[in-house]
């Protein structure tokens, strides 16, 4: 057997070293330090690795394992608000543009033709009914019934002369013994009572009584002549001349009573109490019969008459509540009610005059203004009534909808709703609560179902009270 010593001095890998045997030829090989080293650090990267790779999955497998838990701890909690859904009355609203009208309103207009004797700047003043706003020159007229006065005392003097005669002595000396013959009936009258109860008692004799009852005949019997001879010379007179002076009596007074009316219409009063609104003539102008001096509006009631569809006109009352808010004068609304309801539509535009009555003690609302009028119909006493931002509904125009209801846990949960009368900042809830649930009305656009919610501050103060 030949070997061979390997080159220490080379660094170099020895060459592999035959060695022969009886049976078989084998090769040894004789490895160098660097093969050593990359061998070493081969075989600890790998332990390394799969030291590693363990402790990967060691974790991995303890997340999976705690990780149901901590998503539920984690979970967050949004803040929201709420409201009760609440049982109230509500009414639908519906609204529409309507002209201001006075209550009641007077034109003011001269009766006869003359000139302004007195009457000041009456424009935008309040005046009273029956107060003095003008007078008219009147002299012309004082004079005309100065003569029918005369005329009238005239005609009567003359009724008086036909119906007593001609001769008034006469007519004095039938009256006197027409009074003569009715104080002689009442003594003869007397003195037979008196003789009646004497002869009663026995006090005279029957013919003394007799006697005193034919006196009271006889004085009964001139009695009767005297009324009839008065009677006949009254009857004696012309009728026609009694009816004729009476005629002239009537047509004097009557004259008399027109010149007084023309006399009153000389002091203009105002018919109502209002103010002026409108003055035509001035004093020192002159007003002809008719003319129109002033307009006078009692706007301390008001009536604002408006368009409203003839669709929904079907749901008004007379007596439904409404509010008006002037254009021209922003503020807080007044209230007022409906009065009247047009019995006809509109061809043109289909709508039907609505009537809105409401007080304007001070003044906001002017005669001949615009105001937006709103009035509550198909109003319901007891509904389950939640604020609108409470609702989501499904669209725009659509009935139904959904809430977020919170639990005692303030857990909240989708609920689906179906509305009815809906108003500008409330929902009537027709369907879907029964009506006492707490709802959010703040931060339950895209709420998840089951998420736990914080109520703020603020409303949890409201639910404590």
């Amino acid at each position: 057997m030949n070997q061979s010593t390997p080159n220490q001095t080379s660094g170099e890998p020895n060459e592999p070293e035959r060695i022969v045997t009886s049976h078989e030829e084998q090769i040894v090989y004789h490895d160098g330090p660097a093969v050593t080293r990359r061998r070493q650090v081969l075989i600890i990267s790998s332990m390394l690795a799969v030291l590693l790779i363990f402790i990967v999955f060691v974790v991995l497998l303890w997340r999976w394992r705690s990780g149901p838990a901590e998503e539920q701890t984690a979970k967050p909690v949004v803040s929201v608000k709420v409201a009760k859904a609440e049982r109230e009355p509500i009414a639908a609203e519906i609204s529409a543009v309507g002209t201001i009208w006075p209550r009641d309103k007077a034109e003011v207009a001269a009766k006869i033709s003359a000139q302004i004797k007195t009457m000041g700047l009456l424009k935008n003043k309040f005046v009273r009914a029956g107060e003095v706003i003008a007078t008219l020159e009147s002299r012309d007229l004082q004079a005309q019934r100065a003569e029918a006065v005369a005329t009238l005392n005239q005609a009567r003097a003359s009724e008086r002369s036909i119906i007593t005669g001609t001769i008034p002595k006469t007519n004095a000396e039938d009256q006197k013994a027409l009074f003569d013959a009715r104080a002689k009936v009442n003594n003869a009258r007397a003195l037979y009572e008196r003789r009646r109860v004497l002869y009663e008692k026995g006090g005279i004799s029957k013919k003394d009584l007799e006697a005193s009852q034919l006196d009271l005949t006889t004085a009964e019997d001139e009695l009767r002549l005297q009324e009839e001879t008065v009677a006949l010379r009254a009857r004696s007179l012309n009728p026609n001349d009694r009816a004729l002076a009476a005629a002239k009596v009537a047509e004097a007074q009557q004259h008399l009573a027109t010149l007084d009316a023309q006399l009153g219409y000389a002091t203009i009063r105002a018919p109502i109490t209002g103010i002026v609104t409108d003055q035509f003539q001035y004093q020192g102008e002159f007003a002809a019969s008719g003319a129109k001096l002033v307009n006078i509006a009692d706007v301390s009631q008001v009536i604002v008459k408006a368009p409203f569809s003839d669709t929904v006109v079907a749901q008004l009352k007379v007596g439904d509540p409404a509010t008006v808010l002037a254009t021209d004068a922003p503020g807080e609304p007044l209230k007022g009610q409906v009065t009247l309801l047009g019995r006809s539509s509109d061809p043109t535009n289909r709508t039907v005059e609505v009537w809105v009555t409401l007080g304007n003690g001070l003044g906001r609302l002017r005669a001949n203004g615009a105001a937006q009028v709103t009035i509550s119909a198909n109003s319901k006493s007891d509904a389950i009534v939640v604020p609108a931002s409470a609702v989501t509904l499904d669209a725009s125009n659509a009935d139904e909808g959904t809430v977020m209801v919170v639990d005692a846990q303030s857990v909240a949960h989708e609920t689906k709703v179906t509305v009815g009368i809906r108003t500008t900042d409330k929902m009537e809830i027709v369907e879907g609560l029964q009506g006492g649930e707490t709802v959010v009305i703040e931060g339950n656009f895209s709420l998840p179902d089951g998420t736990r919610v914080d109520i703020a501050k603020e409303e949890e103060k409201k639910e404590e009270k």
